[in-house]
Formats: C-alpha cells, sequence, structure tokens
C-alpha cells in the first residue's frame, strides 16, 4: 500500500543539504524498488530546496517510518518535520489505477 512522506528542512540548512545530498542519492538508488516517485520541493526559482516527497509502495506505516528513518538527510538532522501519510493511487504517470 502506498505510502506519502513529505519532508520539510530546517530553517537555513541548505548547505548541509547539499553535503549529505551525495549519500542520500546513493540511499535512493540502493532503496529504488521501493519508490514509487521522489524528489525536492523546490523554490520558485529553482535554486533552494526545502524538503522533500516520497511516495513508498511499501506494506505498512512501519516500514515507511523506517526507510526514512535510514535516509542520510534524516540521520544528518535536516528535516524539521517528517509527515507520513497513506495514499491511494490513482493516477500515476497518465495511468489509472482505480
Amino acid at each position: 500500500m502506498p505510502y506519502l512522506v513529505e519532508t520539510y528542512d530546517k530553517p537555513d540548512h541548505h548547505d548541509l543539504r547539499l553535503q549529505v545530498r551525495d549519500e542520500h542519492l546513493q540511499f535512493l538508488a540502493e532503496n529504488a524498488e521501493l519508490l514509487l516517485a521522489c524528489g525536492a520541493k523546490l523554490s520558485d526559482d529553482g535554486g533552494t530546496a526545502s524538503g522533500g516527497i516520497y511516495l513508498l509502495d511499501v506494506d505498512s506505516r512501519e516500514e515507511a517510518e523506517q526507510l526514512i528513518a535510514q535516509d542520510p538527510f534524516t540521520r544528518a538532522d535536516l528535516f524539521d518535520r517528517v509527515v507520513v501519510t497513506r495514499w491511494r493511487k490513482a493516477y500515476l504517470a497518465g495511468q489509472n489505477y482505480l
């Protein structure tokens, strides 16, 4: 069952995000089979990230929480807040799943 994980960076932590980014991207690659989609939330000019969205294909909230807890961004204490919500996949990449 899909879960949406939305993260919110701590204010003024952009430098930390950049320092840990390569490790974070490696983590995502290692867990790609669990990702329906994933990406940063950006400022309107695209220059600054302020958090992220993860759409996960896992069996439980606990698995979603465990995965985000292992993310290098979490381990580096980048996030001010993380919200995990069960999600219904209705449309993805133009395909209807209902």
